[in-house]
Order: structure tokens, then sequence, then C-alpha cells
């Protein structure tokens, strides 16, 4: 008679998640950041147009939606620390200070975009602002510590920047029989 099997079955420990800036279309390098964020706070604003010589019954103006803005976040508190292999910790700023600079080749001369990644996608978006302090340092002064806040703008990833010209403009306008001038 076989002698029953005995199954073990072993958890699985999940794998760390990096967050990363994936620059879009390999246009700069990607950054890795080297501690996930502890958070990251979200704020969009809805554009409300008021008329104020047109009011309702209770004298308040009367407002239309006129839009809404993309997405800002921050990436808060962000730490790097290079103090175990006492290289210079400016070597991952000068990369995330390429997020901030115009593009050598590009065409349009603008900062890149970005698809910010943590596990999953969450936006395509740009940097508007990039702040860091270094806070610690070898006897030498090389800098192996800073801290790093990042603001980014969420972008349409249907309509990025460097795409294709807008069907407004161009020969895609003129080649189109429904943009025919109204009068002659």
């Amino acid at each position: 008679m076989p002698s029953p099997s005995v199954t073990i079955t072993q958890k699985r420990q999940p794998q760390l998640e990096k967050a990363k800036l994936k620059a879009y279309n390999g246009e700069a390098p990607d950054i890795e950041l080297m501690f996930n964020p502890s958070e990251i706070s979200f704020s969009r604003t809805v554009n409300w147009q008021k008329h104020p010589g047109n009011r309702g019954t209770t004298l308040l103006p009367k407002i239309n939606f006129s839009g809404v803005e993309p997405y800002q976040f921050t990436l808060k508190q962000l730490i790097f620390d290079t103090y175990e292999t006492k290289e210079s910790v400016m070597t991952y700023i000068d990369t995330m200070k390429k997020g901030v600079e115009t593009i050598e080749q590009a065409v349009d001369k603008r900062p890149p975009v970005y698809t910010f990644i943590w596990k999953d996608e969450y936006f395509y978006c740009v940097m508007t602002s990039l702040t860091y302090t270094l806070n610690m340092f070898l006897t030498d002064g090389t800098p192996v510590r800073a801290m790093v806040d990042i603001s980014l703008q969420e972008v349409d990833k249907n309509n990025l920047p460097g795409g294709t010209e807008s069907a407004s403009q161009g020969e895609d306008r003129e080649n189109n029989p429904q943009s025919a001038p109204l009068f002659n």
C-alpha cells in the first residue's frame, strides 16, 4: 500500500516593487527611487467661470463649468543614501535634474515626459519642480544623503509633447475638405 504523500505549501514572499519614473521613448534616463515614497499627495482643480453681473435669486453670481486642470502630484521626502558605498549621492540627483532640463536632441526644446510606475502605471507626467537637500557628508565633503521632493503634472497620453502635429494645423488641415474656409 503506497504511503500518503504530504504536500507542504510555502508562502511566497512578495517581491519589493520599486517606484520609478520611466522616461517616455527613452528621451531621458529612467529615475528609479532608492526607497519607495511613504506618501504621495494628489490634487486637481476644477475651473468654474463666474459672471458677476449675472446673478441668481440668492444674489450669488451664476457660474458655468469651464474645465478641469490636470492632476498634480508630489513625491515627498524621497531618501537617497549612498553612505554605505561611500559614493556621491549626486549621481542620483544629476539623473533627476534631467527631468527639469530641456532635452538636447528634442526638436521642441522641452523637458522629458515620464510615466510614474509603482507596480501599476499611474500617469504620464512631466516634472514641474525638483527640490533636493543634501544632508549628510563624508569627512572629505562628498554628499552621501539627500532628501528629494518631486512635483509632477499629469499629461494626456494621447497628446504627449513632441507628438505629431495637431490636425488643426499643417497639411492635414489643408487637405481636409471639411476644413475648407467658410468665406471665399
